[in-house]
């Protein structure tokens, strides 16, 4: 995954940028860069990795480094970026955002065709940017560019381009899976993937992108150079995890949605006469505790955090690339108030299930801390297939899932004929997943949200959602 925010301004953009990219970096934890442009210098970059570090002490000495009143600044899980690309169509620095499926047919094509090359990264593999800017660059200008890449690529394309002029190109995904929201303010324009962080650096909100549509910011104002397409769908993941709190997408605010989504699911147990006895209610920190909250409140059982996360070192949260890595942290991170735990039956809210590995240590952990019995809730469906649009589920392969390998244990590929009544826990073959998944992890009792009740929380129109990882529909 990953983050961006630029800004054309009268004044020094750099700051702005700074701290516009910096307030990304829960979108990403591997590598983080930042460009400017200055008419005397011409394009400036920067990168770093950002693994051991956060963005904000890697790129402490950029304001005297870098000055220029355009920007753009990147966090990313993947490619180093933004990379200074010079072509016949100029010079620019270029940011992606997204995936590319096809990459490997797409170099093919182009090498085979162009006589061009690329520089390899360890492995033999291209920068993902870098063959995006190859791919604009088949058109003979910019504009064209952009909408022949997201035409043959087969995933999601945000990109922000800084040319050599000052001016910033924003283009939007052609089915808006990922955010571009626009800022203003008395001193120029910012482009942004969160909407908080326009008005954090006091930017008004000004618009959001359409699908597909690419405008060109400067200090002066916001030009449209290609109109939104009509069909859309956004990633529903967003609202459930990745997102910050405080942003709003299409109208609707992060926080509030996981307050509905909660107060949903409780509805949903009451109904059911699910999980009753419970003495507290919380949220597996941090991004589960909005959605408990909401389930706290509709049910009317105290929300209490019998797990603090330790934000002095843990501040960002991130998912390392080995599962060992992720074990080890989930673990230290984690700090038990024991009042809360011993001979207390719990439940959890968590934000999605996605492996269980991690989760069955923390419901480990807390049964060696006395715990009576752990419930556990997901506000998110049963995940069916890796995503193939932003790589949110981070597996592998359909075995990597642990309700989709569940499935394969109880039936093995016949199974995959069921997947609908699988994720439905109102029949025998979802109250049967559910209950291997509870003897596997030693939950008290194991429910999701239903696709239904997710589509209710966020409000949109279904057709407007993807809902892919949950349903396999495209």
């Amino acid at each position: 995954m990953g983050g961006y925010f630029g800004a054309a301004c009268k004044h020094d953009a750099v700051t702005d940028v700074f701290f516009g990219t910096d307030y990304h970096s829960h979108l990403g934890t591997r590598r983080a860069g930042m460009a400017a442009y200055d008419p005397e210098i011409g394009l400036q970059r920067e990168i770093h990795n950002i693994e051991n570090s956060p963005f904000r002490t890697k790129f402490e000495d950029v304001f005297e480094e870098m000055k220029g009143c355009s920007a753009i600044g990147c966090i990313s899980d993947y490619d180093p970026q933004p990379l200074l690309i010079r072509s016949r169509l100029g010079i620019g620095a270029v940011c992606f955002i997204g995936i590319i499926n096809n990459a490997d047919e797409l170099i093919d094509r182009y090498l085979n065709t162009e006589g061009g090359h690329f520089n390899a990264m360890t492995g033999g593999n291209v920068n993902s940017t870098e063959l995006v800017a190859a791919l604009i660059n088949q058109k003979d200008n910019f504009v064209d560019g952009i909408r022949f890449a997201q035409q043959v690529i087969c995933g999601t394309v945000n990109l922000l381009i800084l040319l050599n002029d000052g001016s910033i190109l924003a283009a939007r995904d052609g089915m808006g899976r990922l955010p571009v929201h626009i800022g203003k303010s008395e001193d120029g324009y910012c482009v942004s993937f969160e909407s908080y962080v326009c008005e954090k650096l006091g930017y008004e909100l000004y618009r959001e992108l359409g699908p597909g549509e690419i405008v060109s910011l400067t200090r002066d104002g916001v030009t449209q150079l290609s109109a939104p397409g009509k069909k859309k769908k956004v990633c529903s993941f967003l609202w459930s995890y990745y997102a910050f709190s405080a942003s709003t997408y299409e109208g609707v605010n992060v926080e509030m949605m996981r307050y509905r989504n909660g107060e949903i699911m409780a509805r949903n147990d009451a109904l059911q006469g699910n999980a009753k006895d419970v003495d507290y209610v919380g949220g597996v920190p941090d991004s589960g505790t909005p959605h408990a909250i909401g389930y706290a409140n509709q049910s009317r059982i105290p929300f209490a955090r019998a797990l603090i996360k330790y934000t002095p070192t843990w501040s960002r949260s991130f998912t390392p690339a080995k599962q060992s890595d992720r074990l080890k942290i989930a673990a230290m991170k984690q700090i038990p108030v024991h009042g809360l735990i011993r001979d207390k039956s719990l439940l959890f809210v968590d934000d999605s299930i996605v492996r269980g590995t991690q989760l069955k240590g923390t419901v480990d952990f807390l049964y060696a801390h006395g715990a009576k019995a752990v419930h556990m809730r997901s506000a998110c469906p049963p995940i069916m297939y890796p995503c193939k649009y932003l790589n949110f589920s981070r597996s592998n392969g359909d075995m990597d899932l642990i309700a989709r390998r569940t499935i394969y244990e109880l039936e093995g590929e016949e199974g995959e004929k069921y997947i609908d009544e699988y994720r439905d826990g109102t029949t025998e073959r979802g109250k049967k997943l559910r209950r291997v998944i509870c003897d596997k992890f030693h939950f008290a009792s194991l429910e999701f949200q239903t696709l239904e009740g997710l589509i209710e929380s966020i409000g949109l129109p279904a057709e407007d959602l993807c809902t892919y990882c949950w349903n396999g529909k495209e």
